[in-house]
């Protein structure tokens, strides 16, 4: 009875809170949010940068949406980066598509982005060799890159999301 009661605050607790972060994230002006990705990706690909292994990025563009965040972002790469709103409709070389529980569990290095491409839980479209060259680039990521509370927050943030999905599995017999 408890452990049931405790799969079914697990799958609310899944399924509502991106719709609650999804409200304080979109009154943060996106000037912001862009300097924090592209503070993000300075760091985490900092060695990259300086040993010039970027250039296959440069004149091209890759578009993330955040799908329940509603978050769509376009990156470029031109010796530093540049990340602007994606609009509707507007074109990318490649883009990138998923859930936050999915990006999240991605940066962790706690599931594979093949896995969840072939599970249907992100969406790769557009450039496939560009597609495949992020996801790879995107594998060799150290989370020891990023700033410290930011690493940790993101190892704790997994750990929740993953704990809490294998509660809202549990299926009473």
């Amino acid at each position: 009875m408890v452990q049931a009661l405790g799969a079914r605050m697990a799958k609310q607790l899944l399924k509502h809170t991106p719709n609650i972060a999804a409200k304080p994230l979109a009154i943060v002006p996106f000037a912001l949010k862009a300097k924090i990705i592209a503070s993000l990706l300075r760091q985490m690909l900092q060695q990259q940068m300086d040993d010039g292994e970027l250039a296959f990025l440069q004149q091209r563009t890759v578009a993330v949406t955040v799908t329940d965040l509603k978050l769509a972002f376009v990156v470029q790469y031109d010796g530093d980066w540049l990340v602007t709103p994606r609009m509707p409709g507007q074109a990318a070389d490649v883009s990138f598509s998923a859930a936050s529980q999915e990006l999240l569990l991605i940066a962790a290095s706690k599931e594979d982005p093949d896995t969840l491409f072939f599970q249907r839980r992100l969406v790769i479209e557009g450039d496939t060799e560009l597609g495949l060259e992020v996801k790879n680039l995107l594998l060799q990521l150290e989370l020891d890159a990023l700033p410290l509370p930011v690493r940790l927050s993101v190892t704790a943030l997994a750990a929740s999301l993953m704990h809490l999905q294998c509660s809202a599995e549990y299926q009473p017999h």
